[in-house]
């Protein structure tokens, strides 16, 4: 098709040929080599825009093309209108006003009128002959010509003209470098990889039936655990294949989880059909979410300070200790008063997995055996942890007390015996456009959520070496979505529990005896552990007889430990703590030192108070589907509010700058 546009091209030149100036025509010939190159690498944008001014504006070659080049002519225009309809009037104001081109007996018009019997007729050339022939090529984008002509700044829409921002360009450009890389170092260092599979195949396990347990109660029943396994796997796999992130994970969230209830509710109460409505506000989040990546809008996530971030992680970690600590309560609810034995058995489980497990974790940094022996024990401890209460609840001396085991199917099948193929048609036009809205606020929390967590996971105190590539990831979540909304699967996003003990799991650390602290030595960054990892999560839905025998308190004890870990590194949790320590053993640079108690105090008491605001939104089943908007508002209390109580210095102190007053300084990238 690119040859048939320069062929016509240039019979269109030939059949309204004028005599140009010699210099022009050099110009022309430079420009027609520019043209040439663009094609060999496949940009037919400049030879369709070129082909179309002469269709158009000159008879000649009009009536000439539609001779030899009817149907294909016609092909041409329509494919420039389609893709440069704005641009046309812009292009025809650079040309020279249509009219009768001269010939003379040696011009190549008249030598190609005479073969051809074309006709010709000598007029004047134009009398200020530079001012008028242009070069035929484009040398200005469009909103360059209009700003010109206008004077005004466009260049706040310019990206929104861009199918595929440059930042898209270079996320993907910077991962093709390692992506080879990516899977090969897995292979090279199995040592590493095995022990973190089978710790992290449980860790993510256990959520996805957790949620997927209570996803049955608050649906009644039309998401159930199969559901959950089967979207965690699969869409992990692909996510480990597509993301520019591979030490990141996807997997079923809280916050996900309190969005679907919210709208099951809504539908409930309206007399509306779940899964039609499930279906189109997943289609339209993932439109969103895929155009959000390929604009670049990641890098606007840099505004999100480390104020937001601190809470959100913090919500994040209090719902697993809630989840876990709900799940123990529960026992003691159900229980006979007069017999609160299998209650207390149950806390004993979970509190022993849970301080077992946070035991051999901590084990490598400590100075017992040799490195090799605690790395070995941080690496295969959790998996033996999790296998070993599983396998004491099986004895006869536990089996009497009849703790309680996952609940799942014993057959695969889906809730309500359901199709897998949603019938999205189901429901009028008028709904579908206004399923869009309460996708505008899924989007944004998948927004705030699988941004964050992946920033916590390109944190630069985790010495990854491949770098970043957060709208690749935006990408690779959007198209997930669709594909989990057409099957009615659980929305999966960001998991910054389980992303962050995927790199811990994945680090080698030593001892600097001379700093007296763990240093990070090496990370195996790969995409072969998520991938296998939900490969046997996917896996797992053939082995659910032997699932239902993990006792549910052994999986609260692995919440416990997860919300626990996410707390770790967490600024806003510390200070927390630390206003409660003596000032004279605090560090000579800690807030309290150079602020003051007061002053810090009063910052930390703003987060606690959005923490609960944001808790309490969160657990309401009336606004649990407006919580995304909310998480919003503390990006604007960060940037309209806390300015206008503490100064720029006191936020710097206080680990949490404004991005817009220090992008040249090196706080943000």
């Amino acid at each position: 098709l690119v040859t048939c546009f320069s062929n016509i091209k240039q019979t269109a030149f030939v059949a309204t040929q004028s005599e140009f100036h010699e210099g022009e025509r050099a110009l022309w010939i430079e420009q027609q080599d520019k043209e040439r190159i663009r094609v060999q690498i496949g940009d037919s944008r400049r030879l369709l825009v070129s082909t179309v001014r002469f269709v158009f504006l000159y008879p000649e070659s009009r009536s000439f093309m539609m001779r030899d080049h009817g149907s294909l002519t016609w092909i041409c225009c329509a494919l420039f209108l389609i893709s440069n309809a704005p641009q046309c009037s812009a292009f025809s104001n650079r040309l020279p006003a249509p009219g009768k081109h001269m010939a003379t007996e040696n011009s190549i018009v008249g030598t190609y009128a005479r073969s051809k019997s074309f006709p010709t007729q000598r007029i004047a050339p134009p009398s200020n002959r530079r001012s008028h022939m242009q070069p035929l090529s484009i040398t200005k984008t469009f909103f360059e010509r209009l700003e010109t002509s206008s004077g005004k700044d466009y260049s706040w829409i310019k990206p929104l003209t861009q199918p595929v921002s440059t930042l898209m360009k270079q996320d993907v450009i910077k991962r093709r470098k390692v992506y080879l890389s990516d899977w090969t170092d897995g292979f090279k260092n199995l040592k590493k990889v095995i022990p973190a599979i089978l710790f992290l195949y449980f860790a993510c396990l256990s959520p996805a039936i957790s949620f997927g347990t209570i996803a049955s109660q608050i649906t009644n029943n039309s998401i159930g655990v199969v559901e959950f396994l089967l979207s965690a796997g699969a869409s992990g796999m692909a996510y480990a294949v597509l993301c520019g992130q591979p030490m990141a994970f996807i997997a079923p969230t809280g916050l996900t989880l309190a969005f679907i209830s919210g709208l099951f509710r809504f539908c409930t109460l309206n007399d509306v059909p779940f899964f039609p409505v499930y279906t189109w506000v997943g289609l339209w989040t993932s439109f969103f979410f895929t155009l959000l990546g390929l604009g670049g809008s990641s890098s606007l996530i840099r505004f999100c300070t480390r104020f937001t971030d601190e809470v959100f992680n913090g919500l994040l970690s209090l719902n697993f200790i809630y989840e876990a600590l709900a799940s123990l309560r529960r026992n003691f609810a159900q229980a006979d008063p007069m017999n609160l034995t299998t209650p207390f058995v149950a806390l004993g489980m979970a509190l022993t997995t849970f301080w077992s497990t946070m035991a051999v974790t901590a084990f490598e940094g400590s100075k017992f055996l040799n490195q090799k022996i605690r790395t070995m024990v941080k690496d295969f401890g959790p998996v033996i942890i999790f296998v070993g209460m599983s396998f004491i609840n099986t004895l006869p001396v536990f089996k009497k007390y009849a703790v309680q085991t996952l609940s799942v199917p014993n057959t695969f099948q889906l809730s309500g015996g359901r199709s897998f193929l949603i019938p999205f048609n189901t429901i009028p036009l008028k709904m579908k456009l206004l399923c869009s809205l309460p996708a505008i606020l899924l989007t944004s929390l998948f927004y705030m959520d699988q941004n964050i967590s992946v920033r916590v996971v390109n944190n630069p105190d985790n010495k990854l070496k491949k770098g970043s590539a957060y709208n690749l990831d935006m990408v690779a979540l959007g198209l997930i979505t669709g594909v989990l909304s057409i099957f009615g699967l659980p929305w999966m996003c960001g998991a910054t529990v389980q992303s962050m003990n995927h790199v811990r799991a994945m680090t080698d650390i030593e001892f600097n005896p001379e700093t007296e602290e763990n240093e990070i030595v090496n990370v195996v960054e790969t995409r072969l552990t998520g991938f296998v990892i939900h490969a046997l999560i996917a896996s797992s839905l053939l082995l659910l007889p032997l699932i239902r025998l993990v006792p549910i308190p052994v999986v609260s004890g692995v919440f416990l430990f997860l919300g626990r870990k996410l707390m770790s590194g967490n600024s806003f949790l510390q200070r927390v703590r630390d206003s409660f320590v003596e000032k004279e053993r605090l560090p000579e640079d800690h807030p309290i030192q150079t602020l003051g108690r007061a002053r810090m105090g009063m910052f930390t008491a703003i987060q606690v108070v959005c923490l609960m605001g944001l808790w309490a939104f969160k657990s309401n089943p009336s606004t649990s589907i407006f919580f995304p908007s909310v998480i919003g508002l503390l990006m604007a209390i960060r940037a309209f509010a806390l300015p206008k109580i503490f100064t720029e210095d006191e936020l710097v102190e206080l680990g949490d700058p404004t991005p817009s007053k220090h992008l040249d300084d090196g706080y943000f990238d």
